[in-house]
Parts: C-alpha cells; sequence; structure tokens
C-alpha cells in the first residue's frame, strides 16, 4: 500500500500527481523545480538560486516523509542546458557531501513553467519493514 506525501514546506503539484510517495519503505520524490512555495513563484533566473531551491524543496518533501538526504539513493537531476552542469553540481554537493547517492543527469529541452532545473529522488527510510536488512 502506498502512503502520499504533502508538506506546504514545497510547491504544490502543479498536475495530477503527488508531491511524493511512499511504498515498501522506499520514498520517491516528484520532480522539485525551484518554486519558492511561500510565493508560488521562481527564486530567481539564476541557475545556482534555481538549484539550491530545487534541493530545499526536495528536502522538505523528505522531511515530511520521515527521511532527510541522507537517506537519498537516487537522484535525477534535469537541466535545461548541459552548460550549467558544473554550476548545477557545485550547489549540489552542499547537499550531498558524503555517501553520495546514484544520480542521472540530463539535458532536457523543457522544463515545467521554463525552470531551468528539476530534481528528483528515491529515498529509503532506514531499517524498515521493506528493508533487505531486516529479512532474516
Amino acid at each position: 500500500m502506498k502512503k502520499i506525501v504533502s508538506t506546504k514546506e514545497a510547491p504544490a503539484a502543479i498536475g495530477p500527481y503527488s508531491q511524493g510517495t511512499i511504498a515498501c519503505g522506499m520514498i520517491f520524490v516528484s520532480g522539485q523545480i525551484p518554486v519558492d512555495p511561500a510565493t508560488g513563484e521562481f527564486v530567481s533566473d539564476d541557475i545556482k538560486e534555481q538549484t539550491e531551491q530545487s534541493l530545499k524543496n526536495l528536502q522538505a518533501v523528505l522531511k515530511q516523509a520521515g527521511a532527510t538526504l541522507d537517506d537519498v539513493v537516487k537522484t535525477g537531476v534535469f537541466i535545461q542546458n548541459m552548460d550549467d552542469f558544473a554550476v548545477v553540481n557545485e550547489v549540489y554537493a552542499k547537499y550531498f557531501s558524503k555517501n553520495c547517492p546514484a544520480r542521472s543527469c540530463v539535458e532536457v529541452g523543457k522544463l515545467p513553467k521554463g525552470a531551468l532545473v528539476e530534481i528528483e529522488a528515491i529515498a529509503c527510510r532506514g531499517k524498515d519493514e521493506c528493508c533487505v536488512e531486516n529479512r532474516k
């Protein structure tokens, strides 16, 4: 059975999807774009600031699900311009500095609302009943 994750600390979904879901001890966080949840607007047009806000939004959904960035096992990073890769990495490394999750990073033609970056994640809530460590 899945549980829906929803928080006002991250932007509301702009389509027929949830901010996140939990199933079998895994947390699936939908792609987060750089919208300030308080204003509903982009934080700026700067890739560095957009990446920072996208990661803050990701953190907020994880927190609501009872997890942290340390629980993330995989991320997907979507950027509008691969020339921004180094800047995105610089910001990303502040949030994932050790035991980094697996990651994909791809350049895409367009992102929702014209965002420059979108970041999604999959996390595991520690020693949950579905984790392999608990199967004996």
